[in-house]
């Protein structure tokens, strides 16, 4: 059969007129936009084109992508807002979980980790008991006491008398009331004098200093005999002199700022005097001599010494909390957790665990789950955390059988001092029971210390 060339252009084929040709036939070259005629879209009247004749890239170039991550995002950051601002328990909607553990419903299983009162967790553990190295401490709490009331140890001795007048309780730092002296020669008090109040061995003073116009000769406290011949006293901002051991801590005024709270501790330990302000070492000296030589005298706060107030040393500032202690409450550590309660005869012990572990409760889907994603919100209360090594997210929709690790990144802080952390889309064995676990990794007392403040799981 002969071939026929058809180079008429005005001939009119139409779709019945043109046969198919199998793909396979076409095996080499192209086809220039000059041989194929044009074919008007009116043309084409009825029926579809078969999906493997329709290129992924003809559709694609004129459709425009979609990614719903920042409202996702952005509704679990309101979530995590709305419930923190409402004290909210743990739940859940349609497609997300919230918990800011404003109590234990949504802390489960939880491995070395705690949730604490104030709505957040960590590997941080807290137990208390009667310290039975206490001697006294002042009670501020009671308004309009003169003298402050005494937290004592049983059978100690200790108690209150002289002129005790003119001494203001004001707000304090760690409770209800704390002590206001104004610099005036009428606002001073006195403990009767009592073994218990001999340093011999190890011991601690501890308080809350809040200075408000204050002078480096300013004087907090003194065990001094007639003939200004003395025991030990305090200057209020940490200089301490113990005469009959050879002790003394001096330099550190500079260190204080005035109108703000300040944690004070001095603490002998065999050889050493250490000397800290809120949660460090700064100050140590060596004591020449094991022994004390003990003045008759009683102990006189506030710029007082001798049988009565004999200075002009008085302080003007607040104190809260004053505490003495027969131990080494510190054992000259280079860092500590100053308290955050008032100075008592009880010991708080407060320990790290270095890693940890929590999840939620499970939570059932309303259709299978394949991706997931969530925002934590986390505090650095000590040190740096880095996510994904020191803070680790995994989720699972198989009820915990299998854990998928994600890799955060950080968001725009939550709050002051509050950080935000996301993983979007995360694949996972698909399932319908929804879980979360949380890691703490590396975590110490003073270095590292991390809160899990809230979560927001999306399915």
């Amino acid at each position: 059969m002969a071939i026929i060339k058809i180079k008429n252009p005005a001939i009119d084929l139409d779709a019945a007129e043109i046969p198919n040709i199998d793909a396979s036939k076409i095996t080499t070259g192209s086809l220039g936009a000059d041989r194929i005629p044009s074919l008007a879209a009116s043309k084409i009247g009825s029926g579809t084109f078969a999906d493997a004749r329709i290129a992924a890239s003809n559709v694609s170039q004129h459709a425009t992508s979609f990614d719903d991550n920042k409202i996702v995002n952005d509704i679990s950051t309101l979530a995590i807002r709305q419930a923190s601002n409402e004290n909210k328990g743990a739940y859940n909607t349609n497609s997300m979980y919230v918990d800011v553990f404003q109590d234990a419903t949504g802390y489960t299983n939880g491995a070395n980790t705690f949730r604490n009162t104030s709505e957040f967790i960590t590997t941080e553990s807290t137990s208390t008991s009667t310290d039975n190295d206490f001697v006294f401490a002042l009670n501020s709490d009671v308004n309009n006491t003169n003298p402050p009331l005494l937290l004592t140890a049983s059978g100690n001795g200790v108690g209150t008398n002289g002129n005790d007048s003119g001494i203001n309780s004001v707000s304090g730092t760690v409770g209800t009331y704390g002590l206001g002296f104004d610099g005036g020669s009428d606002a001073w008090f006195r403990l009767a004098d009592n073994s218990n109040l001999h340093l011999n061995g190890d011991f601690t003073i501890d308080y809350f200093w809040y200075p408000i116009s204050p002078s480096t000769s300013d004087r907090l406290l003194g065990k001094i005999a007639s003939g200004a011949l003395y025991e030990y006293y305090l200057r209020p901002h940490g200089e301490f002199y113990l005469e009959g051991r050879g002790g003394n801590l001096g330099g550190v005024y500079s260190s204080f700022t005035n109108n703000q709270w300040h944690y004070v501790a001095i603490e002998a330990h065999g050889s050493n005097l250490n000397l800290y302000l809120n949660n460090s070492r700064v100050q140590q000296d060596t004591l020449s001599s094991s022994s004390s030589t003990e003045r008759s005298a009683d102990v006189y706060f506030n710029g007082a010494w001798g049988d009565g107030n004999g200075t002009s040393q008085f302080i003007n500032g607040r104190i809260d909390g004053f505490r003495l202690t027969k131990k080494a409450r510190y054992s000259s550590a280079t860092t500590i957790t100053k308290p955050t309660t008032k100075l008592n005869n009880i010991d708080t012990v407060i320990t790290f665990n270095a890693t940890g572990n929590f999840t939620c409760p499970t939570i059932t889907a309303p259709s299978s789950v394949s991706k997931m994603g969530a925002i934590i919100t986390y505090q650095d209360n000590a040190g740096t955390n880095a996510l994904n090594t020191d803070i680790v997210l995994q989720l699972s929709a198989d009820n915990g059988s299998n854990f998928t690790t994600a890799t955060m990144t950080a968001m725009p802080d939550f709050a002051s001092g509050i950080k935000m952390a996301k993983v979007n889309d995360l694949s996972v064995t698909a399932g319908t029971q929804l879980k979360y676990k949380i890691s703490f990794a590396n975590q110490a007392s003073g270095s590292k210390e991390a809160r899990i403040r809230g979560v927001s799981l999306q399915y």
